[in-house]
């Protein structure tokens, strides 16, 4: 191949990557995730894609929830760039746990917020939280299992959201380094003599 050719073709892949959107060209996988912003969850590693690359659209939020902004995104892709699956990650040791709602309300009404008159959107002044609604909108939570589980339901059953989409939710345990189904931890089935079958 000449240098020319080489030069083209290079041209061509670039030409195509830029304007896959135009193309009708979904991403690689045809997937959107939704991950928490920790840095411990290292989301291309922990699925084998390159989201870099172009394998998928990766939304990333505190805690990995699915949020009004979280369904916006998923419902663009999945109605309009023909993305089929959705994946929720969620992991252990999450930030989103390590304090109680009243905690955070009480640390930022100290900082002197109103946190009862909030703009969260600047193109629509309308979205306002009713007075005191600031610590259901923050999602702090409890159970990493409980909070992922419910989130898959919730976005199966979401009308934004085409039927046909996969869904499914995971634990990144950070502690392993591994991913796992909601509810399954590997080391409470291998780690008794009960669960070992022991009689």
């Amino acid at each position: 191949m000449s240098l020319k050719q080489q030069l083209e073709s290079d041209f061509e892949g670039h030409k195509r990557w830029a304007l896959r959107r135009q193309m009708g060209i979904p991403n690689n996988r045809r997937l959107w995730v939704c991950a928490c912003m920790d840095e411990r969850l290292p989301v291309d590693d922990a699925l084998g894609i390159r989201g870099d690359r172009g394998d998928a659209h990766v939304f990333r939020n505190a805690g990995g929830l699915i949020t009004d902004d979280a369904i916006r995104s998923a419902m663009l892709t999945c109605n309009f760039f023909g993305t089929e699956e959705i994946v929720i990650i969620n992991h252990t040791e999450c930030g989103m746990m390590s304090a109680q709602t009243d905690t955070i309300v009480k640390a930022l009404k100290d900082k002197g917020i109103d946190l009862d008159n909030l703009q969260l959107d600047p193109d629509l002044p309308e979205l306002t939280l009713k007075a005191g609604m600031f610590g259901k909108w923050v999602k702090m939570y409890q159970d990493v299992d409980e909070t992922c589980a419910r989130q898959v339901e919730y976005m199966r059953n979401h009308p934004l959201i085409p039927k046909h989409v996969t869904i499914s939710g995971w634990i990144w345990e950070v502690e392993t380094g591994h991913l796992r189904p909601p509810h399954f931890r590997i080391g409470e089935k291998v780690n008794t003599n009960k669960a070992m079958g022991a009689k």
